[in-house]
């Protein structure tokens, strides 16, 4: 069945001449990886396609790649194909809907098995792991891997790994982490640009350090109000950036980190106990220890922290 998938994703490539990706809103490492790093094997592979890369940028990525910028009418006949989004909701650029055929391939649980092929593997680290074992079991049919997709997919896998600290870091993933390194891409520049923050972005650390609370049993929360973003001249999704930082303090369990915007947003981090239910509830989701939603109001992310605390109990 997923080689039957893997084949039937390469007939679709080479059946389009236009081929646009798309990833999930407000991206990380694993979605500009796994996008980017797909469409780098495509235009190495298939020189002759139109292959493109859409979505709203995110700056601290930017070193990653750049996207495009593409009018309705380039969807029309056209292959899309959306890589590490669960749910249509959160697709970056809704004209996705517009193209002629559209694939899923994606990490997160299947809640929305959205597209006309839907590959979905939980067990892999990363959509930029799946997107890597996809090549490998293509290779043979003429894809070709530089070193410009071997970076985008170890960020990628990097990113969404936590460094390869997170469980769901496999033998495989690092086997596959030391094939994409063996390509000769610049780690050392890289991993610079990936830990590398703007001192606005240290300070803010430092305010998270300050000012978080253990509550209950084991959680910890910390809420970065408008005025607090303000102070540091920080967006909600920089401040998403920094969850994992209470990942480090003895004591926490699981953890959440709450940043103002139109809406209030929240990201979940767990060491062990399992959370997306927690963040289904509230509209959202993700990997049982790795979530997110968007709440309301304070009061409503109140809940949500004793939610947490029930959850330990």
């Amino acid at each position: 069945m997923i080689r039957a998938m893997k084949d039937r994703i390469l007939e679709l490539v080479q059946q389009y001449e236009t081929i646009i990706l798309h990833r999930h809103e407000r991206p990380d490492e694993d979605a500009y990886g796994s996008q980017c790093g797909l469409a780098a094997i495509l235009k190495a592979s298939f020189p002759k396609k139109k292959i493109y890369c859409v979505g709203k940028e995110a700056e601290s990525l930017t070193y990653l790649a750049s996207l495009d910028v593409l009018p309705d009418t380039a969807w029309e006949n056209a292959l899309a194909i959306v890589t590490d989004t669960a749910n249509t909701e959160r697709i970056d650029d809704k004209r996705y809907a517009l193209a002629a055929t559209l694939i899923k391939i994606d990490h997160h649980p299947n809640r929305d098995p959205y597209g006309d092929v839907c590959w979905v593997d939980t067990t892999a680290s990363s959509t930029s792991e799946l997107i890597y074992e996809w090549y490998l079991h293509c290779q043979a049919c003429g894809l070709i891997l530089g070193k410009e997709a071997a970076a985008l997919l170890y960020a990628g896998i990097v990113g969404d790994t936590g460094r390869f600290l997170y469980p769901s870091t496999t033998s495989k993933t690092l086997r596959y982490a030391g094939e994409l390194i063996d390509t000769g891409f610049d780690r050392t520049t890289l991993h610079n640009n990936m830990v590398e923050e703007p001192l606005n972005m240290v300070k803010l650390q430092g305010y998270i350090l300050e000012h978080f609370e253990i509550v209950g049993n084991e959680v910890g929360k910390v809420f970065i109000t408008k005025a607090v973003r303000e102070q540091f001249q920080v967006s909600a999704a920089d401040c998403s950036r920094l969850v994992s930082v209470l990942g480090s303090i003895k004591g926490i369990k699981v953890w959440a980190l709450f940043s103002e915007d139109e809406q209030i947003r929240v990201n979940l981090r767990s060491k062990g106990p399992t959370i997306n239910q927690i963040a289904e509830k509230y509209g959202g989701g993700g990997h049982p220890l790795a979530s997110g939603a968007n709440v309301a109001d304070w009061e409503t992310a109140g809940l949500l922290v004793e939610d947490l605390v029930q959850l330990m109990q």
